[in-house]
């Protein structure tokens, strides 16, 4: 079966111990137990890499981890996978797809061979489409099969010691990138020469891929949402907006903070100081057993207070761990905004970000990532929060 890959090493590039993995395997496999279903197929690479240590650029081709109540996880993959599939898991069982084939005919016939009739299968997840689904569903030939969506992703809200160290590099890898992105703003930089200044920094520092680009944008243009480098050249008066989340080991943790090219702007320094408030007041309510709403809440208070309610008109913070590309966060999983009453617990990881915005024209901001502990949180960055002057 694995004809060509012989002389891969099984696990040499795991990023967690065979022990790690199985602890995760057993509480998936009891959560689909208890949910009523036989397996459960995976189809995002975030779960898929929580669960098995499966990572690759690659992971746009259709794959699928079969999760079974009872019995180990089965990995199907693209044949020109197989090798990296090895050598990042510990898994028993990968099967192949070829180039030409139908993946979904595929994991038909692989689902057939463990005689599993009618799984409950990952929809919401962004790499597998509805005509996928559904192509899956008839050749099955069983119906709609349920949405197994949400059964898992409550597995991943508390991160272990392993985890949180992953968490902990990245976060050192983020403050390393911003520091020199605030560095080299001044007059007559372009957005482009810091955000190459800003990624250099973090990948040299020791961060992996990212899951988002950072984002870096001057003037005006850091008065739009989630703008990313231009080309723009810094003028004397420019508000510069900077943010970027590094990784290790899949694990991401994101950073932001405020730039001014001069003096800055009454109006500017007034909304910073707020954004700098609600983040403490945010902090301040990050502990066990408060639910996730409180830290928004306390945050939108401050700046509902302020006067500042229009420009900011969003969640204070998500969840953070294991991301792949379009997004450095876990927000699907976790919020921390009103009415999200699920209780905080020691070892999830949060980043919150702040940000005040005169729409068009400037955005100020701050962010942190932070660890809850037993007592409150863990902040990971060693930055100052205030706007820097250049």
């Amino acid at each position: 079966m694995f004809t060509g890959t012989e002389t891969i090493e099984r696990g040499s590039e795991a990023a967690f111990s065979p022990e790690e993995f199985k602890r995760r395997q057993a509480a998936a496999a009891a959560a689909i137990a208890a949910s009523g279903h036989a397996a459960l197929i995976v189809t995002s690479p975030e779960t898929i890499y929580w669960l098995t240590g499966r990572q690759t650029a690659g992971y746009f081709a259709f794959q699928a981890l079969v999760v079974r109540a009872e019995g180990d996880p089965v990995l199907l993959v693209r044949q020109l996978e197989l090798a990296g599939a090895l050598a990042a898991t510990w898994l028993a069982d990968i099967r192949i797809w070829r180039d030409g084939d139908d993946p979904a005919e595929a994991l038909v016939r692989l689902l057939a061979d463990l005689a599993i009739a009618r799984p409950a299968m990952e929809k919401a997840g962004w790499f597998v489409s509805p005509l996928m689904v559904a192509e899956i569903e008839a050749r099955l030939g069983a119906g709609p099969l349920p949405d197994g969506s949400g059964l898992l992703p409550p597995l991943r809200m508390v991160k272990s010691a392993a985890e949180l160290a992953c968490i902990r590099k990245a976060a050192a890898y983020a403050d390393a990138g911003l520091a020199a992105a605030i560095a080299a703003c001044r007059e007559g930089v372009s957005e482009n020469t810091v955000a190459a200044t800003m990624i250099a920094a973090a990948i040299e520092a020791g961060s992996e891929a990212f899951a988002m680009e950072p984002l870096v944008s001057s003037g005006p243009r850091s008065g739009l949402p989630h703008m990313t480098w231009r080309r723009r050249t810094f003028r004397k008066g420019d508000a510069i907006f900077l943010e970027m989340a590094a990784s290790h080991a899949r694990y991401h943790a994101a950073l932001m903070r405020s730039v001014f090219i001069g003096t800055p702007a009454a109006d500017a320094r007034g909304m910073m100081s707020c954004a700098l408030d609600a983040l403490d007041a945010a902090l301040a309510d990050i502990r066990p057993g408060a639910p996730c709403s409180a830290a928004h809440d306390a945050a939108q208070r401050v700046i509902d207070a302020a006067g500042y309610t229009q420009a900011f008109r969003k969640r204070v913070g998500y969840s953070m761990g294991v991301a792949f590309a379009p997004d450095w966060g876990e927000g699907a999983i976790l919020s921390l905004f009103s009415g999200a009453d699920t209780p905080l617990r020691e070892g999830m990881v949060f980043h919150l970000p702040v940000t005040l915005r005169a729409w068009g024209q400037f955005t100020v901001g701050v962010s942190e990532t932070v660890i809850v502990t037993d007592t409150g949180c863990e902040v990971l960055s060693r930055l100052p929060r205030d706007m820097a002057l250049r």
